[in-house]
């Protein structure tokens, strides 16, 4: 990328002097460009960035927005709006396709598509490097050695999945060190879920064989591995090996389960993206289906920002970039609409993925039918979606109404904490808005218990609370974004909200309506009591409507909040002596509980046993020894 063309004299004058907007504006900065590619911003006369575009060429793009006329109402009001315009120039149209859509994940501008949702996708993966490799879920940065199937819609659907491939395969899902320290089967080889390779119930050889089964299977030649387990059972059956022949009855059932479980399998399509898009009043529900090995892994829904209603090529154009920035596209990617410049997003998505990518919008035969089931599944999400949107819309007047706010709230923030007699102590966010819970912004606080007395909650409830709207006054103060909440509930009565209070009245923050919800009388849900500083407490209806989403609030946030404290106290509980040693890793600490059996067994361990332990070095052995006896 080469130089910023921001003309600070003319943004000066677009902002500061004259105040002026439009297309004249635009104009203006037509004399600074010329024909190259690159990415231009459009702000508002308060330094609001309002659209991210890229362009083949800088200078004809702008151009078509300095016209007065010609353009949807969506594109004129987001020019009549334009202030001032910064610029990138880059080397190709691709690297501008690429770099508009991480400036709009960045940035957010209202005018632009964004997709709001971006996790990763698990994957079933079979391990490498080992005599009986393992099966197992995997997520995230492909750093283990081995061979990933996937990805799949869901962790229920990757679950499901390996559920059944145990059941038909036989094998292990316990990790190395598990494996290498049982000299028993475990309770899966009682149930016929695993082969117990770690005791020795099969041997390498046989095991190989069942996960190159394993590996036909996850490339689709499913119909030759139930052949051949169906001649081994009916030749079990007739050498009366009636056990065994049972068995592979169970491990065929198991892979008809899985097939059943893959709606739409096709017969013609390997591997595919299905992607479909419906969209009606401004809103709209894109559907991704994947296939893989000719079988449905699964589908999800999502529903991107339309950018003040972008028409559906320019929605599917940049879904598509952004969707892919962090996962691997399939060489073919079907849609139900043709995208904006299909060529340059093809060449974008083949550098990522290294080869080349087909994108298609099929017409007939058995592509068309699975864009139409996942144009179908779009159409009904869209549907649910804009159902519960209207809902949560009269909620959320019902909640101003309730608590006197000047209009309906655009984000609500619930805050609780969680702990036992304060030790792994947690607070926690949940974030709820016009569209639901906003699990992306939910946030988790590790409280340091130290600082206060066991079971303070005012403590620790002032601690969340300085954390979170510390950060906010540091990175917005004017309270440009949409991170500031229109309204907080903490789970508390009157102590807690006037401790809540005082924590934001310190940080100079005194106009966010601040509420906390209490059980009330034999603390029986239906009889909150909500109490605001300054204002006598009050309740609701037990039926009202309001009441029941303000009990949701607070369960959602009590529920995040006891989930976030078990996990830390699960990962305190599996903290050991060895973990404060200098120089003992994971793999030392694994080879010591090998070979001692448990941690305090290596505390009392003398220095020639410590020697004695594979990987452990005898200068290691001094540093452990001298680190559980005293001495240095």
């Amino acid at each position: 990328m080469s130089d910023n063309l921001e003309a600070s004299g003319l943004e000066e004058e677009g902002r500061g002097r004259t105040g002026r907007t439009g297309h004249g504006v635009i104009r203006d900065y037509l004399r600074l460009l010329d024909d190259k590619p690159g990415v231009y911003r459009m702000l508002d006369s308060r330094g609001e960035v309002l659209y991210v575009g890229k362009a083949r060429s800088l200078r004809k793009r702008v151009a078509s927005y300095a016209k007065p006329t010609g353009h949807s109402p969506r594109i004129a009001r987001m020019i009549a709006a334009t202030a001032s315009m910064m610029f990138l120039t880059t080397a190709t149209e691709a690297e501008a396709l690429l770099l508009e859509q991480n400036l709009i994940k960045q940035l957010k501008p209202r005018y632009n598509v964004l997709l709001r949702d971006d996790k990763s996708f698990p994957n079933i993966l079979l391990t490498r490097g080992h005599a009986f490799p393992q099966i197992m879920k995997h997520r995230g940065l492909r750093k283990e050695k081995g061979r990933y199937f996937g990805p799949f819609a869901s962790a229920s659907s990757v679950n499901r999945t390996l559920n059944q491939l145990q059941k038909a395969f036989l094998l292990r899902s316990c990790s190395d060190s598990v494996f290498e320290s049982r000299t028993r089967p475990c309770l899966l080889y009682q149930i016929k879920r695993c082969s117990a390779p770690c005791a020795g119930m099969i041997d390498e050889e046989s095991y190989a064989r069942l996960v190159e089964d394993a590996t036909a299977f996850l490339l689709g030649r499913s119909t030759r591995v139930q052949a051949q387990l169906a001649q081994e059972m009916a030749a079990a059956s007739a050498a009366l090996e009636f056990e065994r022949a049972a068995a592979l009855r169970d491990r065929i059932r198991a892979l008809t389960d899985v097939q059943g479980s893959q709606t739409i399998n096709p017969q013609l399509t390997a591997e595919a993206d299905v992607i479909a898009l419906h969209h009606e009043g401004g809103q709209a529900c894109v559907q991704v289906f994947f296939i893989r090995a000719n079988q449905n892994w699964g589908n999800r829904a999502y529903f991107p920002r339309t950018g003040a209603g972008a028409e559906a090529g320019e929605i599917l154009s940049a879904f598509l970039v952004q969707f892919y920035a962090n996962k691997t596209p399939a060489r073919l990617i079907l849609l139900s609409h043709p995208v904006d410049d299909p060529d340059l997003v093809e060449e974008a998505l083949s550098a990522q993925l290294g080869r080349k990518v087909k994108i298609g919008v099929p017409k007939r035969g058995e592509k068309l039918r699975l864009i139409e089931h996942a144009a179908q599944n779009a159409r009904e999400a869209l549907a649910r979606r804009m159902a519960e949107t209207a809902s949560q819309a009269v909620l959320l007047e019902g909640v101003a109404e309730v608590f006197g706010l000047d209009a309906p709230p655009e984000r609500i923030e619930v805050y609780d904490n969680s702990h036992i007699q304060g030790a792994s102590a947690v607070g926690a966010m949940i974030v709820a808005g016009p569209e639901g819970f906003m699990k992306s912004q939910y946030r988790k606080f590790n409280i340091r218990a130290d600082k206060f007395a066991p079971g303070d909650d005012f403590g620790m409830m002032r601690e969340v609370l300085e954390r979170r709207f510390s950060r906010l006054v540091r990175e917005d103060p004017e309270r440009r974004g949409d991170s500031w909440p229109d309204l907080v509930l903490i789970d508390g009565g009157p102590g807690q909200v006037s401790a809540a209070h005082a924590t934001l009245a310190e940080l100079g923050i005194g106009d966010v309506p601040l509420v906390g919800v209490a059980k009330g009388f034999d603390r029986d849900a239906g009889k909150e009591e909500f109490h605001r500083v300054g204002k006598p407490r009050m309740s609701l209806p037990y039926r009202d409507p309001v009441l029941y989403f303000l009990q949701r609030l607070r369960d959602e946030a009590h529920r995040f909040a006891i989930g976030a404290h078990r996990a830390r106290r699960a990962r305190g509980t599996r903290a050991t002596a060895l973990d404060e040693v200098p120089g003992v890793g994971p793999a030392r600490k694994r080879a010591l509980l090998a070979h001692f059996g448990s941690a305090k067994a290596v505390t009392r361990a003398g220095l020639n046993d410590l020697k004695a332990v594979p990987g452990v070095s005898d200068a290691l052995a001094e540093t452990i020894y001298g680190f559980f006896h005293g001495e240095s």
